[in-house]
């Protein structure tokens, strides 16, 4: 009984399989899922964060804002981190640059 097993391993080529391909090929999928991915996914999100980084370094006093939270309001003051906003007669707020979603270029149009 043990001699008709070892003649099936023969026969099937060993215990690795009969199937013995070239190693890139078998890294082909990997790539090619990767490249659908960047394409899809990373590159137009990068172009997404540099175009919001433009509009921010483009902010400058007196442009009308809508932050994240859904304020809107006019610029009055711009820093290296921050940015004030004034949303109400003498009510002005210290807004982080990274929380304004949209420069507005009338009352309640946002410029995409």
């Amino acid at each position: 009984m043990i001699d008709f097993v070892t003649n099936a391993y023969a026969m099937g080529g060993g215990p690795q399989g009969g199937a013995q391909g070239n190693p890139i090929m078998s890294l082909l999928p990997l790539i090619v899922m990767f490249a659908v991915f960047y394409f899809l996914i990373i590159m137009p999100q990068q172009k997404k964060a540099k175009k919001h980084k433009e509009m921010i370094n483009s902010i400058k006093p007196g442009h009308k804002v809508l932050t994240a939270g859904g304020i809107y309001g006019t610029v009055t003051g711009v820093a290296e981190k921050a940015i004030t906003i004034e949303i109400a007669n003498n009510v002005k707020v210290k807004v982080s640059k990274n929380y304004i979603v949209a420069v507005m270029t009338s009352e309640f149009d946002a410029e995409e």
